[in-house]
């Protein structure tokens, strides 16, 4: 059984903001694929949901005025992995959240619940790190757009007041135009598992394929919450394609993850998934970008 004492369902952006003022201890019920879970282990037990499933308004993907590609944030994992300006622009995060969980669990689970709920797993959350995306609330002073990179706090904290209601995620076109991405994640099993770590690696070729114009790798569970890897990125920014740079952009990756131990996998094991799973991922980029890879 579930054990809540009571559920409100929000219709608008404005009465979801409203219910939130007046039910300070409430939780937001997106998908439910997160939070159904923690009430019914008893972490969120006797709280009060509010539910804002039915919230139409917050589905979907577009290009806006402000040539951004705009991701409702109760957007389904698999609408985004079929969604074609996803799949034209950013092909990568359509990459990743195939990866997350079940089909049940995609077709439920929302790329706003993946990113309000703060945990460095978050299959989603790298690479919106390599794209500079940006989160758009919504609250009693109105909207907000809030920087990735300051998204996160600390582990299952964001930068959103609890009156405040995450409205969409936005990517802009300049930051993933002209890349190529993979994501690749490790755990355990080869499907419905948590990410031990996760790594998404997008690359900008020159023209004549041959130089590595730009790189972005962001990782997952690499450190308390998402991060991106700035040192390895500028490491080969502007070098040949070439196994040695490749290898180089592995090992300076390690400059900037700060992983720790658990149960899933020691601090020392995460460090060698980094590099490794960033040299592989980079390779299959340049490959996907129609790279050669000299050496």
């Amino acid at each position: 059984m579930y054990d809540f004492k009571a559920l409100y369902e929000a219709n608008s952006v404005q009465e979801a903001i409203r219910l939130l003022d007046e039910h300070p201890d409430a939780v937001i019920l997106a998908g439910g694929s997160d939070v159904l879970i923690d009430t019914r282990s008893g972490k969120l037990a006797g709280r009060e949901m509010i539910s804002i499933y039915g919230m139409d308004e917050l589905r979907g993907v577009s290009i806006d005025d402000e040539d951004n590609i705009r991701i409702g944030s109760l957007t389904s994992f698999s609408a985004i992995c079929r969604d074609p300006i996803i799949n034209e622009h950013i092909k990568v995060l359509a990459e990743a959240c195939s990866m997350v969980g079940s089909p049940q669990i995609r077709a439920i689970g929302t790329i706003g619940g993946n990113t309000c709920n703060g945990v460095t797993s978050a299959d989603s959350a790298s690479t919106l790190m390599a794209y500079d995306a940006v989160m758009e609330t919504e609250g009693p002073q109105g909207t907000r757009r809030i920087p990735i990179s300051e998204w996160y706090i600390k582990p299952h904290q964001v930068a959103m007041a609890h009156d405040e209601l995450q409205t969409a995620i936005l990517i802009p076109l300049k930051s993933c135009s002209g890349y190529t991405g993979c994501y690749m994640k490790y755990g355990m099993r080869n499907a419905m598992e948590i990410t031990t770590t996760g790594c998404s690696v997008n690359v900008k070729l020159s023209e004549d394929r041959k130089t590595f114009e730009d790189v972005r790798v962001g990782f997952g569970v690499a450190a308390p919450v998402p991060i991106r890897a700035h040192t390895a990125e500028q490491a080969v920014r502007g070098k040949e394609v070439s196994e040695e740079n490749i290898r180089l952009f592995a090992d300076q990756t390690l400059e900037d993850v700060r992983p720790r131990d658990s149960w899933r996998a020691s601090k020392d094991f995460r460090l060698h998934l980094c590099r490794t799973l960033a040299e592989d991922a980079l390779r299959e980029a340049v490959r996907r970008s129609g790279g050669v890879i000299n050496g």
